[in-house]
């Protein structure tokens, strides 16, 4: 008994593979054109890196608050 055709189940596949991959790459560039106080931002980089998914998850829901204003 198949829940997802297997055309269906490629486009959900490709989908969310291409948000894994996208989500830190986008974090990463938003962490290096942004000024951040202290060594902020190699935290950021470090924690993105080693954690990619939920790295850029808590970037985005944390870090992003933390940038400096210009």
């Amino acid at each position: 008994m198949e829940f997802i055709t297997p055309g269906s189940g490629l486009i959900i596949f490709t989908i969310i593979f291409l948000l894994f991959l996208l989500l830190p790459f986008l974090a990463l560039i938003s962490i290096v054109t942004n000024k951040f106080p202290d060594n902020d931002k190699l935290i950021w980089v470090v924690i993105v890196l080693l954690l990619p998914v939920l790295g850029a998850i808590l970037y985005f829901s944390i870090g992003r608050r933390k940038r400096l204003k210009e």
